[in-house]
């Protein structure tokens, strides 16, 4: 079989390195990320912020250096099996550490009054209540395997270095988005509760052996690539997507916090109703 992943050159933009621009982005993100830390120390010195937030940022942006740059990147421009790394790190590995790194929590606390104020409303608003969801996370998430691999479009798009780029864009995107509805400390006014998330979690999870499974099978995969290479890539998604999985169920249990509950009145006959809950990022 052949394989379509286009051949990554060692230059671009006129001698320029293919993964120059990539890390300079990285590094212009922590640099951002830092500076807002630094801004939120200053203005409340007090309350200041988590080191481990901190931590988790960073640890993303690294995560998602290993996936862009040499050797890993290389290799999965030859290798389905290095491809399939890279999406893990991509869409699974890297959101779920910048998630729990609180990144909205930490601009509201460094925009002035009237910018949070707009900031808030927009997260509170209709589209961002949808966009939040976990059905939706699930979907652009996991859902899209299935159009990319058992459809023609995975090789169309690693012949496209342009597309390919986009690819990793969706990757992210929607893997932010999952690990935010499942997981993230970040407020999130239509997150449902434990139970419903991990409904989710668990439908993420059964869906991930499903398509992993079908392509070590051979079953529908449109992946012109050795079958050797389509198997191994199928391990590491299913070994590998697993224990990202499990990865996200603990930082749901972490960042869970028992709901608060308050007595109705004695007249509204009701008993206790649980209040929303709502994590923030500390």
């Amino acid at each position: 079989m052949g394989h379509p992943l286009h051949e990554q050159g060692h230059d671009a933009g006129g001698g320029t390195p293919d993964w120059l621009p990539p890390a300079l982005v990285l590094l212009a993100v922590s640099g951002a990320y830092l500076l807002l830390v630094r801004r939120a120390r200053h203005r409340n010195p007090v309350l200041g912020w988590s080191r481990w937030r901190t931590g988790w940022f960073l640890g993303g942006i690294l995560l998602l250096g290993v996936a862009l740059l040499p050797p890993v990147a290389p290799f999965a421009h030859q290798d389905f099996r290095g491809h399939m790394v890279q999406h893990l790190l991509i869409g699974m590995y890297a959101p779920l550490a910048l998630v729990l790194a609180a990144p909205v929590t930490l601009l509201l606390r460094t925009l002035p009054a009237p910018r949070g104020r707009r900031l808030t409303a927009v997260l509170h608003s209709p589209p961002a209540r949808v966009i939040s969801h976990p059905a939706v996370g699930l979907a652009l998430s996991v859902g899209s395997l299935v159009v990319l691999y058992f459809t023609p479009l995975y090789n169309a798009i690693t012949a496209d270095p342009a597309a390919h780029w986009l690819l990793h864009a969706h990757f992210l995107l929607s893997g932010c988005l999952f690990a935010h509805a499942i997981a993230g400390p970040d407020p999130a006014p239509a997150r449902p509760g434990v139970r419903a998330r991990l409904v989710y979690l668990g439908v993420a999870i059964a869906a991930h052996a499903v398509i992993s499974q079908l392509m070590y099978g051979g079953f529908w995969v449109h992946i012109h690539a050795p079958v050797d290479q389509v198997q191994g890539g199928a391990e590491i998604m299913y070994y590998g997507g697993d224990l990202a999985e499990l990865l996200l169920a603990a930082a749901l249990v972490a960042t869970w916090r028992p709901e608060p509950r308050r007595a109705a009145g004695r007249g509204g006959g009701r008993g206790v109703v649980p209040a929303r809950n709502v994590s923030g990022g500390s």
